[in-house]
């Protein structure tokens, strides 16, 4: 128990710490980033990609990435509420010393469904594609979008990095399930799942749609901040 008290308090101390590089101008661009509609041009290149590849099999993938965001929502729901560990923005102890911007959030916060459900996409889309290039591209995505979450005050470490293993698991989870239904109910038609990988090329579109879209949000922030609208 102590030891448990002692890792508690380790995070809250790792948090505060994080949470304390802040200014006017990354408080803008953190909830550009926080926010999943900055990067629906990224998804939706990523999803572009899927249909192109794998054209009728495609449907299996989608089905997948539903159940994978449906299953990620609800089991981080289930544990929240189990667990009942206050987010920072609510903790008694810290909240007075936390950077807060962008709203409180619900009362719990252990763990996180955001980190949940970019871990799963990562594992479960990396498997599909297989390239490394796009894992080490979308591995950033994930830290990045993990740790914003950290800056908006709104997670602990721990509760990212819990979430981000039961993302991991049902990733891996759902992907073996795909592949068990490709395998079993799919066998004849091609192109195989398990044997078509991403190409060079086509990693490098996704990634100038990330990059893009990284870029515009600094863009866009800067002038607005450089002609004092925000």
């Amino acid at each position: 128990m102590e030891l448990f008290q002692r890792i508690l308090e380790l995070d809250k101390e790792l948090f505060l710490f994080l949470n304390g590089f802040h200014n006017d101008f990354w408080d803008t661009i953190i909830i550009m980033i926080t926010r999943q509609e900055t990067w629906i041009p990224f998804f939706a290149s990523i999803l572009f990609y899927i249909i192109k590849k794998y054209r009728s099999k495609s449907i299996l993938i989608l089905i997948a990435i539903g159940l994978l965001i449906a299953a990620t929502d609800q089991f981080s729901n289930v544990i929240k509420d189990s667990v009942q560990r206050w987010r920072p923005t609510h903790d008694p102890a810290i909240s007075h010393l936390v950077h807060i911007f962008f709203g409180k959030g619900g009362y719990y916060g252990f763990v996180s469904a955001h980190a949940a459900n970019s871990v799963a996409i990562l594992v479960l889309t990396s498997r599909i594609f297989k390239n490394r290039i796009y894992y080490a591209l979308m591995l950033t995505w994930v830290l990045v979008f993990c740790y914003s979450r950290i800056y908006v005050g709104v997670h602990y470490p721990l509760d990212l990095i819990c979430g981000g293993l039961i993302g991991w698991l049902i990733g891996w989870g759902l992907f073996k399930l795909l592949m068990f239904v490709e395998n079993h109910f799919f066998f004849g038609r091609s192109p195989k799942i398990e044997k078509t990988a991403l190409s060079l090329k086509d990693v490098g579109v996704i990634f100038l749609v990330f990059l893009v879209s990284f870029v515009t949000v600094f863009l866009v922030v800067g002038q607005l901040h450089f002609f004092k609208i925000l």
